[in-house]
């Protein structure tokens, strides 16, 4: 079976906070409304072009940031996504730093994760058997394409590997919850990336996350004479530098895609082993709720 890249051009798509458009210099595009199965996406989807790089943009919380991480819809976001075309999504988020060396305004190339969310919904075959492989959460390609736009850029400290936890929220970690995170070997602890990068994989996108550290999470000590307005001034402040330099490093990859070209993600074929349930078996109506996802596997 050929890989998804080899049978489609290559599309990007970009999930991450507001303004992402604007911050990267697109001055406009067209705004789609998907219909999905799953109800509505989090924000209309923006299809734009960004140095001849075809790009689909989405505001993960909403516009004005409404939704908190258990409220966004997972699952209307990736098969939105997929209806798209969309082959690649590079996807960012604010995460709190679990390590001394992580510092906030860094940006770090996520892996792996460790996943403690338990109230979202985290697959798109809720009447079949599908099991898709997820040792490497994030696309090793993606990753390498990402760290060798990094090595390009002055200014920046890139962090190639860090362990995400993604917990529910949306109230934060306890200080003992916080030790226990970095007991495990976590790095980062944030709420957004499951099942976002689960149901990518489901959909058979390849997808790799930016994570952009605000702050040390309550292990580390405040100085006991910052008040709480300069401290919430200051996580404000490294998530602006977070931000800055988050576009710089979307921009330096978006320049070159020669990585990605060359080389399929293992993502694009998820699905070729992950179906166990006897095809004949599937209710018709159910293969054609979510046709974009794995039509090709039933042709």
């Amino acid at each position: 079976m050929l890989a998804m890249s080899d049978t489609l051009p290559i599309r990007i798509g970009i999930i991450g906070g507001s303004g992402l458009g604007e911050k990267l210099g697109i001055e406009q595009g067209e705004s789609v409304q998907v219909d999905t199965p799953f109800g509505p996406t989090s924000s209309p989807l923006v299809q734009c072009r960004w140095d001849q790089v075809s790009i689909v943009i989405l505001q993960r919380h909403g516009d004005g940031h409404v939704l908190n991480p258990s409220a966004v819809p997972y699952r209307a976001n990736l098969f939105a996504m997929k209806s798209l075309g969309v082959t690649h999504i590079l996807a960012s988020g604010a995460t709190g730093s679990l390590r001394e060396e992580m510092m906030p305004g860094d940006l770090v190339i996520v892996d792996p994760v460790i996943d403690k969310t338990y109230q979202r919904a985290n697959t798109f075959y809720e009447h079949a058997a599908v099991h898709v492989e997820l040792s490497e959460p994030f696309c090793p390609v993606m990753r390498r394409w990402l760290i060798n736009a990094a090595g390009k850029l002055d200014g920046i400290t890139v962090h190639n590997n860090g362990t995400y936890i993604c917990m529910e929220g949306p109230g934060f970690s306890t200080r003992a919850e916080s030790n226990l995170h970095r007991q495990w070997g976590g790095d980062l602890i944030g709420m957004t990336v499951m099942p976002e990068a689960k149901l990518a994989r489901e959909a058979e996108i390849a997808y790799a996350m930016i994570a952009m550290p605000t702050d040390y999470d309550c292990w580390r000590p405040h100085d006991p004479g910052v008040t709480q307005h300069e401290l919430l001034k200051e996580i404000i402040g490294n998530l602006q530098k977070a931000t800055e330099n988050n576009i710089r490093l979307m921009k330096a990859a978006l320049k070159d895609l020669s990585i990605l070209e060359q080389e399929p993600s293992p993502a694009h074929n998820a699905l070729a082993l992950g179906i166990w349930s006897d095809k004949s078996k599937i209710d018709r109506q159910e293969i054609g709720k979510l046709r974009p996802l794995w039509a090709r596997y039933f042709e």
